[in-house]
């Protein structure tokens, strides 16, 4: 595991947008392998704490080693649409700053076990947190073909998306899809060779977002960060592929936005109040020299904003 997970993405970018005191409070809510959060605890002085939370019980465990030497942390096992949960109970609120750094670490791709890879024969896994129950078998084996449809069109953006949901079907029908190899193969068999590559790319990605609900996970916890920010504390987000970016986008834009009236109305009546500004109008992305040292930042993409309202104590 010494050297399995990737470089973090944007690093002075992401300290730069997010650390607004040193000795403030920050949670990043998705730890991986701990780089980010190595850069923020450096940029933190001993007054500052930084909380990570995981949902991969094995990336918790690496970031634990890596962050040893820095005593203001608190890490702890969960998904991120329980941030507000894990801040109640350490009594750690309200924060200065939330960041996210979305998708798949290189090394849950490399872990053949985990059923993240589509190069190497494996268990159909995906999951990130491995106590759960649900599997992307499971996922291949009961959904019907309508929800495998939705599922590989909407999280794939995969154009073959019905002829390969069909033949998932049909394959089931005669053998139960326990491996990674059975998935290729049917992929395969619909989009030959030429474009396989791209094509398993998005359907595995589309079965692995299934399986964490990732996209559900985030509209929720995206809500939760704002409510646990104090004024003037700062969202960060790091997306790699656009249906992340673009709920990341519309979150901002809705929250920053003081009338979401419909156009044709004359007058607003919707009484909608600016709760956040955009620190980002420009989308912030790697320059040419981090993508040669770093080929997995290429689609990286970077959005901040600012909570501007009073932080609000929940009722009860």
């Amino acid at each position: 595991m010494e050297n399995g997970f990737h470089q973090p993405v944007l690093a002075p970018q992401v300290v730069q947008y997010l650390i607004t005191r040193r000795d403030g409070i920050y949670v990043d809510c998705t730890l991986g392998g701990g780089g980010h959060a190595r850069y923020l605890l450096q940029a933190l002085d001993s007054g500052g704490l930084l909380i990570g939370l995981d949902a991969d019980a094995e990336a918790l465990a690496y970031a634990s080693q890596v962050l040893k030497p820095f005593p203001n942390k608190i890490l702890r096992h969960a998904y991120f649409d329980d941030l507000e949960v894990v801040l109640y109970e350490l009594e750690k609120l309200p924060v200065d700053g939330v960041f996210y750094d979305l998708g798949i670490s290189s090394f849950q791709v490399d872990v053949e076990r985990r059923g993240f890879s589509f190069q190497v024969d494996a268990p159909l896994d995906m999951r990130f947190n491995q106590q759960q129950r649900l599997t992307a078998a499971d996922v291949l084996n009961t959904y019907p073909q309508e929800e495998l449809e939705r599922i590989i069109r909407e999280y794939g953006e995969e154009r073959h998306w019905r002829a390969i949901a069909r033949e998932i079907v049909k394959k089931r029908l005669v053998m139960k899809l326990q491996s990674t190899r059975d998935l290729v193969e049917i992929v395969r068999s619909i989009v030959g060779e030429q474009f396989l590559i791209k094509s398993l790319a998005r359907v595995f990605q589309a079965i692995r977002i299934e399986v964490n609900r990732e996209l559900d996970r985030l509209k929720a916890s995206l809500e939760q960060a704002f409510r646990v920010l104090r004024q003037g504390g700062r969202i960060v987000v790091l997306s790699y592929h656009s249906l992340e970016d673009r709920i990341v986008k519309e979150f901002f834009r809705y929250k920053a936005s003081d009338c979401v009236c419909p156009p044709e109305l004359p007058e607003c009546v919707c009484s909608k109040q600016s709760e956040m500004k955009i620190l980002t109008r420009h989308v912030v992305t790697p320059d040419a020299e981090e993508v040669r040292r770093n080929p997995r930042s290429r689609s990286a993409r970077l959005r901040a904003a600012e909570k501007i309202v009073p932080y609000e104590e929940a009722a009860g």
